[in-house]
């Protein structure tokens, strides 16, 4: 194995799915930019931009190549003809009236939820991506940045902990490099970390403070909304100078979910025990008597935003889910009658 490849989180994961181990040398690489239909990937014998084999570029997206995913190149070098199955996948629905599965990222150890302590900070936001991250099956760690700029730090890490049971959280100063050893802590020799977050919550600075160089570039928030300005236009992985890797994503105004039933009971634990104590198993937590869910926020238990939210992502959860599984449907009954009219002329002929 080269020094290169391990430096890119090669691990016996991948290694084992090789048919031949002569792949090592120069056909197995990692991809660590996507721009459009342009992929860099990273070989033993260095890096490359490269296509996709016809076969990948007509299957769906969630098949295609994405940033951090492991593949085998052609003998040419110049077209991804397979990829490796992922130990983790980060995706979300398409934006606007898009509803196809896209992947973000493939192979994530550590998915750091990059937020700001000014108005930018919102919880449900948080457990927004803390489910995207559990359905994905990467290690959370919440970063709360410019915790310099603020007084009450402890009530922003307050918050930030109680989206989720046992959640870490670091603090930081995305300038200060000395602010940084819990983010560092948790990114080893041949871990791959990814930074999602909204626009302008600094996760630009962070990279380059992380890097030790310029890698992205950064703007100030704007101050009358305190909104941030995008800069990070596409996935790139980074090897980190003190080993391990990072992929920073560009911050997504739109995050919406599907197929993460599990994943919603998983953040909102305590939702979900609490609604198994209900008089009714249907119950859905709006008026019906022996209420265990709202008898908790009267009581003082549960915060009444925490339920909102979490019946908010399960009510989108099941539109697009529902919408996903309409559109699976209409495709293979189009492959039906694809086939059908084959069939029809080969009897004709």
């Amino acid at each position: 194995m080269s020094d290169l490849l391990e430096s890119l989180g090669l691990v016996p994961f991948f290694i084992q799915q090789l048919p031949d181990l002569g792949l090592l040398q120069h056909r197995l690489g990692r991809v660590t930019s996507v721009q459009r239909s342009n992929y860099t990937v990273f070989t033993g014998s260095g890096e490359g931009r490269v296509e996709i084999a016809s076969g990948l570029r007509q299957s769906s997206a969630l098949d295609r190549p994405t940033v951090g995913d492991w593949v085998i190149l052609d003998e040419s070098l110049s077209r991804i003809e397979q990829v490796l199955e992922r130990k983790t996948l980060f995706k979300r629905i398409g934006a606007g009236t898009n509803h196809e599965i896209q992947p973000i990222a493939a192979n994530i150890d550590v998915l750091f939820i990059v937020s700001s302590c000014n108005e930018e900070f919102k919880e449900s936001r948080l457990e927004r991506y803390l489910t995207l991250c559990a359905e994905a099956g990467a290690m959370p760690v919440i970063v709360l940045t410019k915790a310099d700029l603020v007084d009450n730090v402890d009530d922003y890490v307050r918050r930030a902990r109680n989206t989720q049971a046992g959640i870490p959280v670091e603090t930081a100063n995305t300038l200060d490099a000395s602010t940084l050893d819990g983010v560092r802590s948790w990114i080893d020799k041949h871990s791959t970390v990814a930074l999602v977050g909204s626009s302008g919550v600094g996760k630009s600075t962070l990279v380059n403070t992380l890097a030790e160089q310029m890698l992205t570039a950064t703007n100030d928030i704007r101050e009358d909304d305190k909104k941030g300005r995008h800069t990070t236009t596409h996935r790139e992985l980074h090897i980190l100078p003190s080993g391990g890797l990072l992929v920073d994503v560009p911050g997504m105004r739109e995050l919406r979910v599907a197929d993460i039933d599990q994943s919603i009971g998983a953040v909102f634990e305590d939702v979900a025990k609490m609604a198994e104590e209900c008089r009714f198993a249907d119950c859905q937590h709006e008026t019906e008597p022996g209420c265990a869910v709202l008898q908790a926020i009267e009581d003082n238990k549960l915060d009444p935003r925490r339920l909102a939210n979490y019946k908010k992502l399960q009510r989108e959860n099941n539109l697009a889910t529902a919408t996903l599984a309409e559109k699976r449907a209409q495709g293979r009954a189009f492959a039906k009658v694809v086939k059908s009219g084959i069939d029809i002329k080969r009897k004709h002929r």
